[in-house]
């Protein structure tokens, strides 16, 4: 799941007010930091798109490598829960409950739910965002953005995640008759027309696009697997085929992302107005859902570029990033504290509150950025003007 779906909502702000949109892919300036956030937050730029998307990846990267998060930084995601459950990018102030205009969304809340869930010990939160996301799934099984907004991929594919996180199996969570994956396999295009891609969602003509970012999400939503995963079994080479059911699905999604990785090793954004450039965020999400449904080996060549080239990028865009380069190490079986000779896992812990089975003390002037792995996590936005921007640069997503 990726850093396009999340850094989209910082080209949506950017957009609003009128500046010149710089693609997050690139390796640019740091946002500017805020100077009243919460001491449990990771990072330390505006976190109004991303705040728990960004805490709950960082808590989840943290655990796979058996870091006890600091309990400040835990606290500050679940004091960031509506009563109902549900979850916002982001609530400045959590001294009332949310009200009718606060921007909850399912893509926030699912995220969450897989990093409480696996922290343990803080079963009523979970409970109560995953009735949540059952109340807003969509007749058609899947869920989007925002409640009741049209399903997507990625958006279904990061629930399955929560669902799957908890021990719930998404094929019995059903609306009108259908599942999460009945959903998703509406968005997997044929091999002679997308090589076995997923799509974002259907175009205004009811057309399927084939979308990178999409398709490590529906890889892993495919496969029933979350933003944390280890190496899948070993599977010869990825070879698209009509029919078949989810997991042939997966493999479909899988070779169209190894024809994509092939030529250089990673995969590009094709953001309007901008000339095209690697894509640090989702070339992590690919190597995550590449190992997943083929193994280590599959993922080899994308996870070996990013250790050569993803330090500057996680480097400037903080707390996200460090751990989108944690999971897809974890995923392929790599190891996190010798990333291309950069300790990932130090620099993630520098980004937040010094976690507490460590030495380390908190650092000032911690490195940050609202962004991330898969998913936005796509191109949503919550506000104004923001989410037909997004939405038409998904759609335009190779």
């Amino acid at each position: 799941m990726n850093v396009l779906r999340r850094s989209a909502v910082a080209l949506a702000a950017v957009a609003v007010v009128g500046a010149a949109a710089v693609p997050s892919v690139a390796a640019g300036p740091s946002p500017s930091a805020s100077p009243s956030l919460p001491s449990g937050l990771f990072g330390t730029s505006d976190p109004t798109y991303d705040g728990v998307w960004r805490q709950s990846l960082a808590l989840l990267a943290q655990d796979t490598q058996g870091v006890t998060p600091a309990p400040s930084a835990v606290d500050w995601l679940t004091g960031q829960q509506c009563a109902d459950g549900a979850f916002a990018p982001y609530r400045s102030s959590t001294a009332a409950d949310c009200g009718a205009k606060t921007a909850v969304d399912t893509n926030s809340t699912a995220a969450a739910v897989q990093a409480l869930a696996a922290l343990g010990g803080h079963d009523d939160a979970v409970d109560s965002a995953l009735t949540w996301l059952k109340s807003v799934q969509n007749e058609d099984g899947g869920w989007g953005y925002s409640p009741g907004g049209a399903s997507d991929a990625n958006s279904t594919s990061v629930v399955i995640g929560a669902l799957t996180a908890t021990g719930t199996d998404p094929a019995k969570i059903s609306k009108g008759g259908k599942s999460p994956y009945d959903a998703l396999l509406t968005f997997a295009l044929p091999c002679a027309k997308g090589d076995g891609a997923f799509a974002f969602q259907p175009d205004e003509d009811g057309k399927l696009t084939a979308n990178a970012d999409a398709t490590a999400a529906g890889v892993l939503g495919a496969l029933g697997k979350g933003l944390v995963t280890g190496p899948g079994e070993a599977a010869g080479d990825a070879a698209c085929a009509d029919g078949g059911d989810r997991e042939q699905a997966a493999a479909n999604g899988a070779a169209y992302l190894t024809e994509a990785l092939a030529k250089d090793g990673h995969l590009t954004s094709a953001l309007a107005g901008a000339e095209d450039q690697p894509d640090y965020g989702n070339t992590a999400d690919a190597v995550v859902a590449l190992a997943a449904q083929g193994g280590a080996e599959r993922a080899a060549e994308p996870l070996a570029w990013l250790e050569k080239n993803a330090g500057s990028w996680a480097r400037q865009s903080g707390p996200a990033a460090y751990a989108q380069l944690v999971l897809a190490a974890h995923a392929a079986g790599a190891d996190p504290t010798d990333f291309g000779g950069t300790d990932l896992v130090k620099a993630l812990n520098a980004t937040g509150p010094s976690p507490t089975d460590t030495d380390e003390k908190e650092e000032e002037g911690k490195a940050d950025s609202p962004f991330g792995t898969w998913w936005y996590v796509g191109v949503f936005a919550v506000v104004g003007i923001g989410i037909g921007f997004l939405i038409s640069n998904r759609k335009r997503q190779p």
